[in-house]
């Protein structure tokens, strides 16, 4: 059994074959799947998807890419949005100073409103950090300090510097298709050293297929070669990065149940 831990079902690039595509990932053995919310106004869709399926959560959040729509952002109207048992985790959230698709100022605030709603709630933050190493460790060092919450590092690309404080302050870490690029020795020695119990993995489909699926576009059922890639790295077997990643996410997203689970 796999979970994946982020995908992005309700892009477009699903429209036409969506049920195919999540059929495909029961079939490969992926069995639970949290399905990730990039804005606000992307919640209907995401709720329709997750509603429908009894092994798919879902998450409430505005990435950095969009803070510039949503300036007033409260944790307060996070809070309330997360109020459903479907909703697992928030975010995803963070700071993306590669593309600045939103102003670096204003994607302080809408972080830690995020925050904020993760500590209110208990939820995980799950978090996108790219280019902002220094910041992102700072800010969630000074947020830690005034109450605590748990950090999830979404597709892991940073050093290892900002990866061993998350793990300090009791954080989980996620590696994507990037551990199979031929160029992803920097990562690779992260998930190397990061303890067993501290990882899940995950697609972030449909971006990043993972080799030897490269420039398709991804599926939930191509984190079996993430998981794969992830047993090569840690010397152990597929058998147990399947088994301690699955263990992971459930103890992480504690509202997540699996089949069978006491509710």
């Amino acid at each position: 059994m796999l979970v994946d831990s982020h995908v992005n079902l309700h892009s477009e690039r699903y429209d036409e074959d969506r049920d195919a595509v999540i059929r495909a990932a029961l079939d490969a053995g992926v069995a639970y799947m949290l399905t990730i919310s990039d804005k606000l106004s992307s919640t209907p869709a995401i709720k329709t998807i997750a509603d429908a399926h009894d092994f798919i959560w879902r998450s409430i959040g505005v990435h950095p890419h969009y803070a510039n729509d949503y300036p007033k952002l409260t944790a307060r109207e996070l809070i309330d949005l997360a109020d459903d048992e479907k909703v697992v985790g928030i975010g995803e959230c963070g700071l993306d100073f590669y593309y600045e698709h939103s102003d670096r100022a204003l994607q302080f605030p809408v972080f830690r409103a995020h925050i904020e709603a993760a500590r209110e709630t208990g939820l995980p933050l799950i978090i996108h950090t790219r280019d902002a190493d220094e910041e992102m460790q700072k800010l969630l060092m000074e947020e830690h300090g005034k109450g605590a919450f748990t950090p999830l590092l979404h597709c892991y690309t940073g050093g290892p510097a900002l990866a061993e404080t998350v793990l300090a302050l009791g954080g989980y870490i996620s590696f994507s298709g990037i551990i199979t690029f031929k160029n992803a020795g920097d990562i690779c020695a992260i998930a190397e050293a990061a303890p067993l119990d501290r990882i899940i993995i995950e697609t972030d489909c449909p971006y990043l297929a993972p080799a030897p699926m490269r420039g398709r576009r991804n599926e939930p059922a191509f984190v079996t070669h993430v998981a794969a890639k992830l047993a090569e790295v840690k010397g152990v077997s597929l058998e147990t990065i399947a088994a301690a990643t699955s263990e992971n996410f459930f103890r992480l997203f504690a509202r997540a149940k699996p089949s069978g689970a006491d509710q």
